[in-house]
């Protein structure tokens, strides 16, 4: 990867880089379909999209954009996987930027339920208010530009994924006698989207039924809660 990318400086400083040939060539060695499993080794089981966790990853994604970065293309860092509904359709070239530092959210770095939110009711992502009544420019600028609140599919998902996760929670409001290993291995099984985090961290330890779980059985809650911290 570093040789390539001091080809590809090279030939961007004489001003002869074609980065989609570049970039083509390079996808059908070996060494990038190594750098693709590994990156699916990374999103789990389910390989997901790093952006939306809806979809199955297909594609090796530059975080800053190679078309204008192409001095990222082979940096390890910038790969990431994605779907082509959020690589290709949605992202594509667009990187806002405020103050020379990206808008939008790092999955590599950034926890995402500091800056979304997530309706229960729509399936919807949106970005997270804090405690003056303002949005994160983070969470704005990746809910537009991964248009989350107009993608049927995603939105889908992530109310299936919820509701699925709501039901393991009332089972243990019905009967606290439950082993907590095991209502957290069942809350991981059910989870398809990652909003777990949101549940025991986000916004959404404050709603119905996390909240009640956090009253009537804080010794459950706290275990999830130390469970799902860097979920």
């Amino acid at each position: 990867m570093e040789e390539r990318q001091k080809r590809a400086d090279a030939d961007m400083a004489a001003g002869t880089l074609n980065i989609e040939k570049t970039w083509k060539n390079a996808r059908q060695t070996d060494k990038l379909a190594m750098v693709k499993r590994q990156l699916q080794q990374m999103a789990g089981g389910r390989q997901r999209c790093m952006y939306c966790s809806d979809s199955a990853g297909t594609d090796i994604e530059h975080f800053w954009p190679k078309s204008v970065y192409p001095e990222q293309m082979f940096r390890w860092p910038n790969l990431l996987l994605c779907c082509t509904g959020c690589g290709r359709d949605c992202k594509g070239s667009q990187f806002p930027l405020v103050n020379g530092n990206p808008a939008l959210l790092d999955p590599t770095v950034d926890d995402p339920w500091d800056f979304l939110d997530f309706s229960p009711a729509t399936g919807i992502l949106f970005a997270r208010m804090d405690s003056k009544g303002s949005t994160s420019i983070k969470g704005s600028e990746t809910a537009r530009v991964f248009q989350f609140a107009k993608r049927d599919a995603v939105t889908l998902g992530y109310r299936r994924s919820f509701r699925r996760i709501s039901k393991i929670i009332q089972t243990i409001l019905d009967d606290p006698a439950g082993h907590a290993a095991a209502f957290i291995s069942d809350l991981k099984d059910a989870d398809e989207h990652g909003i777990l985090g949101w549940c025991f961290r986000g916004a959404g330890v404050n709603e119905s039924p996390m909240s009640s779980l956090r009253q009537n059985h804080p010794a459950v809650w706290s275990a999830c809660v130390s469970a799902f911290k860097n979920y």
